[in-house]
């Protein structure tokens, strides 16, 4: 008898079976209506691996007795979709086929574009999966014909009667019972990441290397750590989970939440990606913090230096002061409105000629630097003096405003004083 993987011998029949994905596959979820309806449109599966989009086709193939065709977009063709087509109208799928596109992002337009002529009459029920948010990585005419679900990353929870399941297919299939070791059921559980099929993997490999004690097989939770560890970091720099970590770090620094930026920050360093945390750090500095505690920028710059020149595992120590000081710090973003505003501005043409006391003098003739009209403002009580800087197009427009922070505000009575005083040439 052929090998079977247990991920796949473990697979649901029915939509019963299939774990998590209650919003959409619940009692009352419209995905279940949908299927159990009978009449299937073109549906786009959207979600992490392993929370059970094959599954569902493969189920939804079933319950309408129409031929499914597996295509992997990372390397199917055009070709491809020609073959299956040659089939529609013959005994062999006189009523059309249900065509499973994994990982549809890797389709490029044209190819994309091929599966629309085929989907408008009805010949190829699509159900498209992909890892990647599919309004950015669809093309916008599939898109527009088919209905869009997503598959949320499955629970440790969730994953627990899989993994019971699991463990019994293996017993039968080794002959013996299987005796866990407190906590290890929880662990892989854990440790899967949502993914049922590396929950299985993990079942498989552990359950087929476990010691034999008088007819049981006994698995340890050391071991159970030793084959699931990492597991539960879903983490690609291409994909959704790398924008989603990166933003939700930022997020939570902006919002002055310690512990959560630290949580982030830990799964960006656990999945080895330094990088995009200091990126966040370094901006958050400016962005978030800016002028309300304008120190954080050299502080924050010295962890980072720090950081590159540890590497990690160390790195995250300075990584970790970086975030919480952040974190901690009071908050103002009137450096990022500020040059948002004038950047607005320049983009929309609102620019002007320079005012002729701020030109450079190089490029006047010798002698002329008088007639320029230019106050040094050093030459003036308190080191100012009132004189025009913006051109006359934009004269009297304010980007910069004071934040409601102790800094700022005492910066703004401080000019505001000075300013009461005169200033005049």
């Amino acid at each position: 008898m052929a090998y079977r993987p247990l991920a796949d011998e473990i697979r649901p029949q029915n939509l019963d079976q299939v774990v998590g994905q209650k919003h959409i596959l619940g009692k009352d979820g419209l995905l279940r209506r949908i299927i159990e309806g009978g009449s299937v449109p073109n549906l786009i599966f959207y979600g992490p691996s392993g929370t059970g989009k094959t599954t569902v086709a493969n189920i939804i193939a079933q319950r309408t007795n129409r031929p499914l065709h597996r295509l992997n977009a990372t390397t199917a063709s055009i070709s491809d979709i020609k073959d299956i087509m040659a089939d529609i109208g013959t005994l062999m799928a006189p009523e059309g086929v249900l065509l499973y596109l994994d990982e549809i992002q890797y389709f490029n337009k044209k190819q994309q574009q091929s599966l629309l002529e085929f989907m408008e009459d009805g010949r190829i029920t699509l159900i498209a999966s992909t890892t990647e948010n599919p309004f950015f990585a669809v093309f916008g005419a599939v898109l527009s014909r088919a209905t869009v679900f997503e598959f949320k990353q499955i629970t440790a929870e969730d994953a627990l009667p899989a993994i019971d399941r699991g463990i019994s297919i293996m017993e039968e299939r080794l002959g013996a019972q299987v005796v866990c070791e407190d906590g290890v059921r929880e662990h892989i559980a854990w440790a899967c990441g949502g993914d049922i099929r590396k929950a299985m993997n993990a079942i498989e490999l552990l359950l087929s290397a476990a010691k034999r004690q008088q007819g049981k097989l006994l698995v340890s939770l050391e071991d159970a750590k030793t084959v699931a560890q990492k597991s539960a970091m879903r983490y690609d720099r291409e994909g959704d989970a790398h924008f989603d970590i990166a933003s939700a770090l930022m997020k939570s620094m902006r919002g002055s939440d310690p512990d959560a930026a630290l949580h982030y920050l830990a799964r960006l360093l656990e999945a080895g990606d330094m990088i995009t945390a200091i990126r966040r750090i370094l901006c958050s500095a400016s962005e978030d913090v800016g002028m309300a505690y304008p120190m954080a920028i050299p502080i924050v710059k010295a962890c980072v230096d720090n950081a590159l020149q540890l590497g990690l595992p160390e790195a995250r120590l300075p990584l970790a002061q970086a975030v919480v000081l952040l974190a901690t710090a009071p908050k103002s973003n009137s450096v990022y409105e500020g040059i948002a505003a004038a950047m607005a501005d320049v983009r929309a043409g609102k620019a002007g000629d320079i005012p002729r006391q701020l030109q450079n003098v190089h490029a006047d003739s010798a002698g002329l630097e008088r007639e320029q009209g230019y106050l040094y403002p050093h030459d003036f009580p308190g080191h100012w003096v009132e004189q025009q800087y913006l051109p006359e197009e934009l004269k009297g427009v304010h980007y910069y405003r004071y934040g409601d922070n102790k800094t700022e505000q005492a910066a703004r009575r401080y000019w505001d004083e000075l300013k009461k005083q005169g200033g005049k040439p």
